[in-house]
């Protein structure tokens, strides 16, 4: 078997992709390029079985919004070049993984597929029990959650735009935006009529795909659908306020479960300071469902299933396409290749990625290491609020250490 190629060679194909000293980003650390000399510089491994892998997070550690990150592209070109595992973990979402994918290779300049690429909404997809119900989207932009929510299976998919187009009185302080909605919307499976249940639209689960877009009209129409009764949109349960139910007889009459796929209070985006993201629609909603129900102080609480970063059920589902990927990227080892031994996870946020990689424990007794980079959400010299393995610079620092800490090229 040909020996995997050298590092001096990936550095000849990184060069091109290199920005000047002068145009590098002030996040990165001062030692960034004696570090990549050094890097670069050492021998190539043997040809081996990598007992570790990486999962990396995007925005803020890859990408900071549409913009690629000074060496993410050496980074999974080193990876790539050595045959060592890696996917994508993100909360991110709002696309289907090939529209995603394609965008993220173009952008870093380096082949990626769908088989390494977790998004926050990715596990929607193995939801069958809902697949021939009638689901309602919410967040993303435009009716591209739909389109999503369609690919994954699911057969009858309304979003709250839908039911303000055919509804302008549902929420009238958007009706300046109805012009924009009827381009992309489409008419309901079903009339909103409390009259005739039987017959009115109902709403089987809630999903928010992706960060809203219009918080007040999302946060209404989400609203009716857990005081309905059954879902039925436009029904008032009777169970609703009830102290001898559970909940005060909130959430107890059939209504829909709802999802959020990623639990963001905050990420990085274009400007110098976080923005608010799913986390923070969620903390609103939340307020406005206190304000009605009487909130925790009347024993009252939103009954709602988060997915996403840190949700032990991300990781569940992304360790098993990480073992997945890595037995068909190592496929020639056969029976040589053995359990994974550790994840390095990489990420910016440390209220998700560190504080995610830090509290699973995997089924296959693999150890996950928080590797925190300050390319992102994490200002460099305050205090994370969950602490990491390691804290470096970016990305191509984080490669750097773990392979120092597993021996690799030694």
């Amino acid at each position: 078997m040909a020996a995997p190629p050298s590092l001096r060679h990936i550095s000849r194909i990184a060069s091109r992709h290199r920005i000047s000293t002068s145009t590098r980003s002030s996040w990165l650390s001062p030692t960034c390029s004696s570090s990549i000399r050094r890097f670069q510089s050492e021998a190539a491994p043997p040809p081996r079985v990598p007992e570790f892998a990486f999962a990396f997070d995007i925005d803020g550690v890859l990408v900071r919004s549409s913009d690629p990150l000074p060496r993410a592209h050496q980074a999974l070109s080193y990876l790539q070049n050595h045959r060592i595992p890696f996917i994508l973990l993100t909360n991110g979402g709002g696309k289907h993984e090939d529209e995603r994918v394609s965008d993220l290779a173009a952008k870093l300049d380096i082949p990626l597929s769908t088989s390494l690429f977790v998004q926050s909404h990715t596990p929607f997809a193995d939801m069958h029990e809902f697949k021939d119900k009638t689901v309602m989207v919410v967040g993303g932009d435009e009716d591209k959650c739909r389109v999503v929510a369609e690919r994954y299976g699911f057969k009858t998919v309304v979003t709250p735009g839908d039911i303000l187009a055919s509804y302008p009185e549902v929420w009238p302080f958007s009706q300046q935006l109805l012009s924009h909605y009827k381009g992309f919307t489409r008419p309901l499976p079903a009339p909103i009529d409390p009259s005739s249940p039987s017959t009115s639209l109902k709403i089987d689960a809630v999903f928010v795909y992706n960060d809203p877009r219009d918080w007040g009209l999302d946060a209404q129409i989400i609203k009716d659908v857990l005081l309905s009764e059954q879902g039925i949109m436009g029904t008032l349960s009777k169970k609703n306020g009830d102290s001898s139910l559970p909940n005060k007889g909130y959430q107890q009459d059939g209504q829909p479960p709802l999802y959020f796929s990623n639990p963001d209070l905050l990420w990085a985006a274009k400007y110098h300071l976080p923005r608010l993201g799913q986390g923070g629609f969620r903390e609103a909603l939340e307020g406005i469902w206190a304000a009605i129900t009487g909130g925790p102080a009347a024993g009252v609480t939103l009954e709602k299933i988060v997915m996403g970063k840190p949700h032990r059920p991300t990781y569940e589902f992304a360790e098993k396409r990480l073992i997945a990927h890595r037995a068909q990227l190592l496929k020639q080892f056969d029976g040589r290749l053995g359990n994974l031994k550790r994840v390095y996870m990489v990420g910016d946020n440390p209220e998700s990625d560190i504080l995610g990689g830090n509290s699973y424990e995997s089924p296959h007794g693999t150890d996950w290491a928080s590797v925190l980079v300050q390319t992102g959400v994490y200002v460099e010299g305050t205090e994370p609020a969950h602490k990491p393995r390691k804290v470096v610079g970016d990305v191509l620092d984080a490669v750097e250490w773990a392979v120092k800490q597993e021996g690799w090229g030694r």
